[in-house]
């Protein structure tokens, strides 16, 4: 007789667990609500995770490294090569003569003030599009939410084998997070309560039948124009403030900047002189420079209309609905007359 092989000191015990007393953030996959609190803690907590555990998973071979790591990763090597692209310039200036190194230097401090415009702005124009989009259809194609992973344990001993991903319900247009946009019947809740919400604010009706299968379509074709329109004019506004960045009067502000503000009177006449700086800048890049004339005086014109343009005419896009055919099968099909199907 073959009895079955036990062992009362090996005991194996997977469960999810973490440094917070045993208890997750998130019990299943959630939806966060899409504001800046949200925004900045899911950004720091992608970052440091990035910087660290990730790329550790990746080096030592780990089973439970995936594709969402990877391209967490990317955020490395695009914030490095941005501090690289700002210092290029700047790090040799010491060793040309006091003329070259004037030119070199100023030339350095507005490619890393550019640099930097190029990254604020190329994020935060996002909002031209989306908020607008929001406002009037109210789907958030930014809304985010966090993902629960049960990953394979690394060794026997391990008991912390859950791991927290951040996504958007949008990030698929195929495939979207439908699941997590439904309320509960159990608790007393209208099932269909977010796609109520949108098809009133689309125009389509209170009270379908049927309003998630209904305007699944819709918010599917809202989300990809959308999404197309806030790429496009992110680059044309990154685009335009790096023209910001290198309008002369920002020498003034170079000329003075100082970061002791120990020295409060110093630093005081720099933030000043920053806010002037600013203001002139503004005024160059839209009127043109003292003394420019033809394409040079009205490069700027262009460059930040073309960018208001394509976020404006972004949004109608998305926003331009095509609603379904009011027409029944009652229209259609005539109950009075004989059809024969072949």
């Amino acid at each position: 007789m073959i009895s079955p092989i036990s062992n009362s000191k090996i005991s194996v015990n997977f469960k999810s667990n973490n440094a917070e007393g045993g208890k997750l953030p998130y019990a299943k996959d959630t939806l966060l609500e899409n504001n800046f609190a949200n925004r900045t803690r899911i950004g720091f907590d992608k970052f440091t995770n990035a910087l660290t555990l990730y790329p550790a998973k990746g080096l030592k071979g780990s089973k439970n490294a995936n594709f969402y790591e990877f391209l967490t990763m990317g955020t490395v090597p695009y914030v490095v090569g941005s501090l690289m692209l700002m210092s290029v310039f700047n790090s040799a200036n010491k060793h040309f003569a006091p003329l070259a190194r004037s030119k070199a230097g100023a030339i350095g401090r507005k490619m890393a003030l550019g640099v930097l415009f190029y990254g604020i702005l190329k994020s935060a124009t996002k909002s031209f599009v989306t908020a607008p989009v929001k406002w009037i259809t109210g789907v958030d194609t930014e809304v985010p939410y966090a993902k629960v992973n049960y990953e394979l344990p690394d060794n026997i001993n391990d008991t912390d084998i859950t791991s927290i991903e951040y996504h958007k319900a949008y990030e698929s247009k195929e495939f979207p997070r439908w699941d997590l946009f439904y309320k509960s019947e159990a608790h007393g809740e209208n099932r269909n309560e977010y796609f109520d919400k949108i098809a009133q604010k689309v125009g389509l009706g209170e009270n379908l039948a049927d309003s998630d299968q209904e305007m699944k379509p819709i918010i599917r074709k809202i989300a990809t124009k959308t999404d197309m329109a806030k790429t496009l004019s992110s680059y044309l506004w990154a685009a335009a403030g790096v023209a910001y960045a290198f309008q002369a009067p920002w020498e003034d502000y170079f000329n003075v900047a100082t970061l002791k503000f120990w020295k409060f009177n110093k630093f005081k006449h720099s933030l000043k002189v920053l806010k002037d700086s600013a203001v002139k800048s503004a005024k160059d890049l839209y009127k043109g420079p003292a003394g420019a004339a033809g394409w040079s005086k009205h490069a700027g014109k262009v460059m930040i209309g073309a960018a208001a343009v394509s976020s404006i005419l972004g949004v109608i896009n998305a926003v331009h609905i095509k609603k379904p055919s009011e027409l029944s099968a009652d229209d259609v099909i005539k109950k009075d007359r004989k059809y024969v199907v072949a």
